[in-house]
Order: structure tokens, then sequence, then C-alpha cells
């Protein structure tokens, strides 16, 4: 894997300019709340109207689906040597539910949005988060949690890291990233952001086609450091193009063999698709 050098340009934050369409909402929706628009709040509260308002592409709170076994005519899963469950949130409040992700090894395990479409072929994400561990081995053992793909070859990876044996004596890093494309495969992985493990975060991201830039904020602080566009990024010296995005997976995958620790375990909720961003109030 190789890491990008230089520090990327702060990312835009202004909304996307495509006109809002109808949600293609999962179970769980309220129509009778608004989508949280204010001021960011901690990781570990959710808002009540997590899968209201008309700008929604894709909503899923897990709320209307039972116990046990992921399913829903909403999404996909796609999964090997790994599992997902609708479980209560340990520690949440009286019945929150939300999806638990187990894998095995080099396993993984994801939700599948498919059919996806966003105008302009952009698009914000957000989701909640917590990853009991992150890998402490083999050296640049390789994560992704939410990957984007669809006509075209690169496979974008907003979200993702490595644990890197050269900082701090062994640290796993977020980065963004990409493969399978002319820019080659790559995470560029910044010493500015430690993957924490064991803590909720609420982690959103933007897909904005016009310079195919990828931003991101953690707890709604920007991360301009975990960014990527046309021209700046971690890859071969080439210009990085978005494909016409189709699916959106949301999960975990570990890419090498004997990793320790040997099995992983990830809770997602309050997953959002949307013309304009979210924030983590609601």
């Amino acid at each position: 894997m190789r890491k990008w050098l230089s520090m990327a340009s702060l990312a835009m934050l202004l909304p996307l300019t495509a006109t809002p369409v109808a949600e293609a909402s999962g179970p769980g929706r309220d129509a009778g709340q608004s989508a949280g628009q204010g001021a960011v709040q901690s990781a570990g509260r959710w808002g009540p109207g997590t899968c209201a308002g008309k700008t929604l592409l894709f909503c899923e709170d897990f709320q209307n689906l039972p116990i046990g076994g992921a399913a829903s005519l909403a999404w996909g899963v796609d999964t090997k040597h790994g599992a997902l469950t609708v479980e209560h949130v340990p520690g949440g409040r009286a019945g929150q539910k939300a999806l638990h992700v187990r894998t095995e090894g080099n396993g993984r395990a994801f939700l599948k949005v498919d059919d996806f479409a966003p105008p302009g072929n952009g698009f914000y994400g957000r989701v909640r988060l917590r990853v009991k561990a992150f890998p402490v081995a083999p050296d640049w053992a390789h994560y992704t949690l939410i990957e984007t793909t669809g006509a075209g070859p690169e496979v974008v990876r907003p979200l993702g890291g490595q644990y890197v044996p050269v900082v701090g004596g062994g640290t796993a890093l977020w980065g963004v990233g990409a493969d399978g494309g002319p820019t080659g495969d790559w995470t560029n992985w910044r010493e500015t952001a430690p993957s924490r493990a064991g803590v909720w975060q609420c982690v959103e991201w933007r897909m904005d086609a016009t310079d195919n830039r990828i931003s991101t904020w953690f707890d709604g602080v920007p991360r301009p450091e975990l960014s990527a566009s046309t021209h700046e990024h971690g890859g071969n010296d080439v210009d990085f193009v978005f494909p016409r995005f189709d699916t959106v997976k949301l999960g975990w995958q570990l890419y090498q063999a004997n990793p320790s620790p040997g099995s992983y375990e990830v809770w997602l909720d309050d997953i959002a698709l949307s013309t304009q961003r979210l924030g983590c109030s609601g």
C-alpha cells in the first residue's frame, strides 16, 4: 500500500445543488418527524427522526426490523466468513437497535445498498459506528468500512484504514482509499487520524463529482486530511475519477490472512444517504 505525502485541500462544505429526490428508505421511517439538521451532538446520542426527510436517498435505523438475522427488501447483504444481525445496542437507550457486524479472519460482512442512483453522481452519507478492535497484525493490515462502486473501474473507499507499524510502535490509522482503477491500490492513511476502538463515532462523508472529491467529518468536525480529489490522492500519478455510483456498502472487511485479533465486531446505526449534509443530531 502507498501513502500519500501531500495534504489535501480543505473540502468544500456547501450542499450539493442537485434537486432532492424521494427517499428510497428502509424500514424504520417515521414520516411525522423531521431530519435533524442542527448542531452535531455526541456520537452516542440518537435523534428521534433518523429516517425522516424528503432529501434522503436511503435510510435505515433498524428500529422496525426484528431481532436476529439481518434482512430487508430495501437492501442486501454481502458476506464471506461473516454475519449481520440486528440486536439491541449494549448500553443504549431502551429499545434501541443497531446492526451487529461480525467477521472471522480476513472475512467480510456488508449491508449493501443496490440500485443507488444519486443525482449528479454526488451524495452525502452518515453512519454511527463502533469498532470493538482494530488489527495489530500483520503489518500493513488493511480494512474497509465504507465502499462505493458503479460503472467504472475505481472501487472507492471513503472510510478504511491500515495498521501502520512505523507510527507509534504500531498504530491503526484511518484513511481514504481506492482499488481496481488507474490510480491503483492505495490507502491514504494519516498519522493525525488514529482509528479509535470501543467508542461510538458519527462519521459523515461527501462524494462530490465536480472534482471527484471525497470529504469527511468525524462527530461533526471536518477532517480535511481524510480526503481525496481528482489530482490529490494516494495512488498512481493519474487522475482519480469516480465511477457512476450504483452501490454503497457499509460493514467490515479485512484483506490479510491470519490477522490479530482473529475476529472483528462492528456496530452500525442510523445509516443515511442524502443530497444534503445531515449532521449527527438526528
